[in-house]
């Protein structure tokens, strides 16, 4: 058996994102831009709601593989990061060198989070399923909706962007874990 290095295979993972990511910035520009954030999670949720159906259905009538639809989620749970992080009074135009930095940014202080929650659960994610890990993509993003509907405020909870966080590393997980 071969040593698993996670960050490795996280990184690969991350770097497929981030192509697609910049040829659609070159292609689209950032119009992600004019999306408020309960859009954005709403994008994510289409996109995991998709990969459930499929699992569930055993069957797929759209081409597009699940494994795009991860991506998607990586990518917009970045956005949504990114979005976070810009104010209001940010143009909606950024070039790709305006965007490429917080993009790395994003990605830099999840795969923080995922080395430290790694350390303390020792990979159990490796033993899941990829449809457990899609249910609880959809449950984090349930989570988001209501603090979303709360206008952000929460009482014992950590907030949206760890939820955020929190789903890039299960897709992430996915993607690896689908590879194997």
């Amino acid at each position: 058996m071969m040593p698993v290095n996670t960050a490795t295979e996280y990184r690969q993972v991350i770097s497929t994102c981030k192509e697609l990511f910049g040829k659609k910035t070159r292609d689209y520009g950032t119009a992600w831009r004019v999306l408020r954030l309960p859009s954005i999670t709403d994008q994510i949720f289409i996109k995991a709601q998709r990969i459930r159906s499929i699992q569930e259905k055993g069957v797929q009538k759209v081409n597009d593989p699940v494994r795009d639809e991860f991506i998607g989620i990586i990518n917009y749970c970045i956005i949504a990061l990114i979005q976070s992080e810009l104010n209001k009074s940010t143009e909606l135009e950024l070039t790709w060198e305006q965007v490429e930095p917080l993009y790395d940014d994003a990605v830099n202080t999840t795969f923080a989070l995922l080395e430290n929650k790694n350390h303390d659960y020792g990979e159990a994610w490796r033993d899941m399923r990829v449809s457990s890990i899609t249910d609880i993509i959809l449950m984090k993003l349930l989570r988001v909706k209501q603090i979303e509907n709360n206008d952000g405020k929460t009482v014992a909870s950590e907030g949206v962007r760890a939820n955020y966080q929190d789903m890039i590393n299960y897709a992430v997980f996915a993607m690896i874990l689908s590879a194997e």
